[in-house]
């Protein structure tokens, strides 16, 4: 397992986060679908032996579910050798799994709390804003995490899913210690600004979706599409859905032939391309099982040739042309 510097942080972040979205269930708006508290553990606990050094999950992932299956986890892992914890704030659950957006200062003292009682820490690790909505109370949000980190409640400071503009409005306040953004082979939009802005200022990335959701890990086809719980909110995602699937399955094919060259499986060819850029200090994968995990931590040792990364720039490229052939992307939530 490779590691890198978390920003100004002083962490030693593995290149491979678990990523604890998808075990909150279906019972909100952006789950993934019924989910056992036993494998969802057994997954946490797994990742750890395997190298992982720190675990990304959020209040809202299951309105508080994902947070407690990381601490029933941490119960079955030695003190010595718990990962480092990050968590977020500003999601709240509106009821009948509906999420609404809130950053004002009671508001995140209140998840604050509730996370700490949940994963059962005196301290979170990384604390982070889960979006920057509303935009006019991020200030106000940010502030109250700089005060929460005075107060010894939180180690370090980070946002998820900020844009350039609004980066520089929080480090004016006090400085990040990194941003969250989704980055992927099908979902690029870092590259022209973020990453760049993170890399000069010294804010950490830690990248999510890295496999899109799954779709880069040469396991999907239309069938298994088709047969997603209605709990699951890749239904409602583009990407997942004609014309975008069939353009992106022919993608995935395309990789497939990559990932036999070399030796290795679509996931690995899919993480190690982002791990690729130099501003990127760990990519967040999911697991839902300890055998997903399993499969999929190889790619903690992998780094991709030149001539590989030529190659997957080519055909990202026909990817590229194909979407604005149909009329371009739609940009679904992530």
């Amino acid at each position: 397992m490779q590691f890198r510097n978390l920003g100004p942080s002083g962490l030693k972040l593995s290149v491979i986060g678990l990523g604890t979205w998808a075990i909150g269930g279906g019972e909100w708006k952006f789950g993934w679908g019924d989910q056992d508290e036993a494998s969802a553990v057994t997954a946490i606990v797994r990742a750890v032996e395997l190298g992982i050094n720190w675990i990304d999950t959020a209040a809202v992932y299951g309105e508080g579910r994902s947070e407690e299956h990381v601490a029933k986890a941490m119960e079955s892992i030695p003190k010595a050798d718990r990962p480092l914890i990050a968590t977020k704030c500003g999601r709240v659950p509106k009821g009948n799994g509906e999420i609404g957006c809130c950053l004002k200062r009671d508001s995140v003292i209140a998840e604050c709390e509730a996370s700490l009682r949940r994963l059962n820490v005196d301290c979170i690790d990384l604390y982070q804003m889960h979006w920057p909505e509303p935009d006019d109370e991020i200030e106000e949000g940010w502030q109250t995490l700089v005060d929460l980190k005075q107060q010894g409640k939180v180690r370090h400071i980070g946002v998820s899913n900020h844009s350039v503009s609004q980066l520089k409005r929080l480090q004016a306040i006090h400085p990040i210690t990194s941003n969250q953004p989704p980055y992927s082979m099908i979902a690029r939009d870092a590259e022209a600004e973020i990453l760049p802005y993170c890399g000069r200022e010294n804010i950490g990335v830690v990248c999510y979706s890295p496999m899109g959701k799954g779709l880069l890990t040469g396991t999907f086809t239309a069938e298994r599409v088709a047969s997603l719980s209605p709990k699951d909110h890749r239904t409602r995602d583009p990407r997942f859905q004609p014309p975008q699937l069939e353009i992106n399955l022919a993608f995935v094919g395309s990789l497939t032939a990559v990932a036999k060259r070399l030796g290795w499986t679509v996931s690995d060819v899919a993480i190690a391309w982002t791990l690729r850029r130099p501003e990127v200090t760990s990519a967040i994968v999911g697991a839902r099982s300890p055998e997903q995990i399993e499969q999929t931590v190889s790619a903690g040792d992998r780094v991709l040739d030149a001539a590989s990364i030529q190659i997957l720039t080519a055909i990202i490229e026909e990817r590229d042309s194909q979407l604005a052939a149909i009329g371009g992307a739609a940009k679904p939530r992530v």
